[in-house]
């Protein structure tokens, strides 16, 4: 499972299995035709080809994940900001920001995570890092 690259189609694929798994081939299907307007042979064609790449496991007709989804979106997210951003985290960020509104919650949420993230940091002494 080299690369975790998935197309738009195969994540919404993906996230129908993370949301149900594990689940049988027949009610992925119906599950596909409901949320997806997909055909029985498109499904079980999307689901042969993740298979094939290591993503999602077919045994006895149960279907199960082999990729977390918090691999792919963590993929997804670095590729967005390697691609848009020039690997710019604060610029990834500023651009997400830029017209939207946090709430308290939100902003001490996304503080927590940039405290837990620097702890890991050797400490340069000094403020200014």
């Amino acid at each position: 499972m080299q690369e975790q690259r998935l197309f738009d189609a195969e994540f919404k694929f993906m996230s129908l299995v993370w949301e149900h798994e594990p689940l049988p081939s027949g009610d992925l299907v119906a599950i596909c035709r409901e949320k997806l307007g997909w055909k029985k042979s498109t499904t079980y064609t999307v689901l042969r080809k993740l298979c094939d790449r290591g993503y999602l496991k077919n045994e006895n007709a149960l279907v199960t994940a082999l990729l977390k989804k918090e691999d792919a979106q963590r993929h997804e997210s670095q590729t967005v900001m390697q691609k848009a951003f020039n690997g710019s985290l604060p610029a990834f960020v500023a651009a997400f920001l830029k017209d939207q509104t946090l709430t308290v919650q939100e902003a001490e949420e996304l503080k927590g995570l940039i405290e837990h993230a620097t702890q890991a940091l050797p400490d340069k002494g000094g403020e200014d890092g």
